[in-house]
């Protein structure tokens, strides 16, 4: 049995500055991948592009993000990770460049890939570098501050895009994040130390064979298999929530920044508190009970008729509230299943699998849903909140798994 109450370190100064860094690096990587459904309705006028063009626009990036996080895994633990950091933080840069510069559907499509193939290995190597630089009882108060970076982009980012967009042109948007991510850069360059202490207790395997062996182990698949299915929901809900609420719920254009406010706002005062409690109580009874909000919350939000704007905005809180108190557990388990020298590997394959479950939940939801035009309200939306909650059902118990061989990791560590 867990523990009740844990003890759980203070972090030090300079752990202080590499999760301030870490989560402004994530805050660049989520606003740009989140930012262009917001963008949506501009980008298809602008770009004359369909509703299929366009979610193929947004499938791209995560198709890619995860087919390079398989190609990267073999060498994620053969090299410095702060090196790995940088090398694919100056490719996303280069890839949201192009995204500015993009003049035709065609282009814009090119750049999502080349963004997604450097962006996508990102957040693996961030969850790398926690692993190795903080305890298992501090990672989650840290992944509590750099998922915090997902309300960030909720408050900050997706309203700062639209009024870029709004007054600039959508290009600025992604000069925004361009601009932003280059200073975020400088400090990784001066204040991130060198990681290389994985490297100490490299094997010889070449990378293919390193990529092989992680993929084959039986105890990593469990904690694969549960990210993924916790990937699968999340996809399958955010790409027409927007369409849902202007054409369903008669939210307007205007309003939708309030809305993704609010709910960011929400994600904000949530995302440390249960960053807490998941460094003193049972990890697993918190994602099952953030599970069972977010189930009745689904079916509750996809069933809705036109409601005034202040209740969406109180269903869209508590509703998230729900989802994200369930990542910060999930992820924070799933750290403790690899060996160290497997680590950056298995971060990525897990990353990989995380961007590839999430573009089947996308294209998924696709033939779910239905419309006849791009005004008319969105039909079968009730059908996706039941394969959602199925879905959901299925990650608590592949993560009580997860919860089981994390113990037991712990506690040969402790022996």
């Amino acid at each position: 049995m867990e523990k009740t109450t844990i003890e759980s370190p203070a972090f030090t100064s300079n752990q202080k500055i590499i999760i301030a860094i870490l989560a402004l690096l994530q805050f660049t990587v989520i606003v740009d991948f989140v930012v262009i459904s917001p963008l949506g309705d501009i980008l298809m006028k602008k770009l004359s592009m369909t509703t299929s063009d366009f979610g193929f626009a947004v499938s791209a990036y995560a198709f890619s993000a995860g087919i390079s996080g398989l190609l990267a895994a073999g060498f994620a633990d053969k090299f410095d990770r702060k090196k790995m950091l940088v090398f694919f933080y100056i490719g996303f840069i280069i890839g949201t460049l192009f995204c500015a510069f993009s003049s035709n559907y065609h282009m814009l499509l090119m750049a999502r890939i080349f963004t997604g193939l450097f962006g996508g290995v990102i957040g693996s190597i961030s969850l790398a570098i926690v692993t190795d630089l903080f305890v298992i009882h501090q990672r989650g108060r840290v992944m509590g501050f750099i998922q915090m970076a997902y309300a960030s982009s909720q408050i900050l980012g997706i309203p700062a895009g639209l009024f870029f967009a709004n007054h600039w042109g959508w290009h600025s948007t992604f000069i925004m994040i361009a601009v932003l991510a280059l200073l975020i850069l400088v400090a990784v360059f001066t204040q991130l130390p060198a990681i290389t202490k994985h490297l100490e207790i490299q094997s010889d395997k070449s990378p293919f064979l390193h990529l092989w062996h992680t993929l084959s182990n039986r105890q990593y698949q469990i904690g694969f298999m549960a990210i993924a299915f916790l990937s699968i929901g999340g996809f399958m809900l955010q790409p027409f929530g927007s369409a849902y609420l202007v054409n369903n719920i008669h939210i307007s254009q205007e309003e939708l920044p309030m809305v993704f406010f609010f709910t960011g706002l929400s994600v904000l005062v949530i995302m440390p508190l249960i960053g807490k409690l998941s460094d003193k109580i049972s990890k697993f009874k918190l994602f099952a009970a953030g599970s069972v909000l977010s189930i009745i919350m689904i079916l509750i939000y996809t069933n809705l008729s036109p409601i005034p704007l202040w209740q969406i905005v109180a269903l869209n809180m508590i509703l998230f509230m729900g989802i994200m108190s369930r990542m910060i557990p999930a992820t924070t388990l799933n750290t403790a299943i690899p060996d160290m020298q497997d680590r950056g590997a298995y971060m990525s394959i897990t990353s990989s699998l995380q961007q590839i479950a999430g573009g089947i939940g996308a294209v998924s939801a696709g033939f779910i849903v239905h419309q006849q035009t791009k005004t008319s309200p969105l039909e079968h939306y009730d059908i996706l909140g039941f394969v959602v909650a199925g879905v959901t059902l299925m990650s608590i118990l592949l993560i009580y798994r997860v919860s089981q061989l994390a113990k037991a990791k712990v506690k040969d560590a402790n022996l």
